[in-house]
């Protein structure tokens, strides 16, 4: 019998000021409205907001759990995991971004075979610069989520990205405009002209949060907001589509 793996998901993206992380805790709300059992790796190394957005005591981090693997092995990763709920677990991004430097690549490889094991969900949140860590994040993923937004050099990036995937022939992406971060009023069918790809789903433009700080401070979870309905709605059949 086939022992059960959770899915792995990479929210990124091809430039800062996307909303990737909010993005990233809003699908972790309604995962645990599935009840499925998730945990958020942040791989933003430098600058990863997750266990702040959460109000998260981050006592221990990837950096230690790499560090503590390297010179005596691991012997139960549950010691590294940051609880937020019964469903949301956190593997928090280094609280000093000068350790990020001693994070080697191939340990990322053993925490997320090892980590399959434990959830129905990994969700990973990751920057948008191309490394080594990345790369074996993309590797490991069973599907990569772009949020974009109508900036003109983010769909210059985005546009260089999907030429690498169609050269590698890789298909596992969702490409997720972000409405509600976009400056400029273009329209779908332009953006997915200029990509010469289809832009997928969209959060609307409405889905801003002005209170954003208020949740923040209090370590909510984005999707329990009425303001935020109709962007929950989009990503819930974004899921939908991809865990299907």
């Amino acid at each position: 019998m086939a022992i059960k793996q959770a899915k792995v998901l990479t929210i990124t993206s091809v430039k800062g000021g996307t909303g990737k992380s909010t993005t990233t805790l809003a699908l972790a709300g309604i995962l645990k409205e599935k009840k499925l059992k998730t945990i958020i790796i942040d791989m933003d190394l430098h600058s990863g907001t997750i266990a702040a957005s959460l109000n998260l005591n981050i006592t221990k981090d990837i950096y230690t759990l790499v560090n503590d693997y390297m010179n005596h092995g691991i012997k139960d990763i549950d010691d590294y995991i940051l609880k937020y709920n019964e469903y949301i677990d956190v593997l928090a991004a280094p609280k000093d971004p000068r350790q990020v430097g001693k994070i080697s690549s191939k340990y990322i490889d053993v925490l997320i075979k090892k980590l399959k094991y434990k959830y129905d969900i990994i969700l990973i949140d990751t920057n948008h610069i191309i490394d080594n860590i990345n790369l074996v994040t993309f590797d490991n993923s069973d599907h990569i989520i772009y949020v974009i937004t109508s900036d003109l050099m983010d769909l210059k990036n985005m546009k260089t990205m999907l030429a690498i995937y169609k050269d590698m022939k890789l298909t596992k992406y969702t490409i997720l405009l972000n409405d509600a971060m976009s400056k400029d009023i273009i329209s779908k069918y332009e953006i997915s002209s200029f990509l010469e790809e289809e832009v997928n789903y969209i959060l609307p433009a409405n889905s801003y949060i002005k209170n954003m700080r208020k949740i923040l401070m209090e370590g909510k979870i984005i999707t329990d907001e009425k303001n935020y309905q109709k962007a929950t709605n989009v990503l819930k059949e974004m899921l939908d589509k991809i865990l299907n």
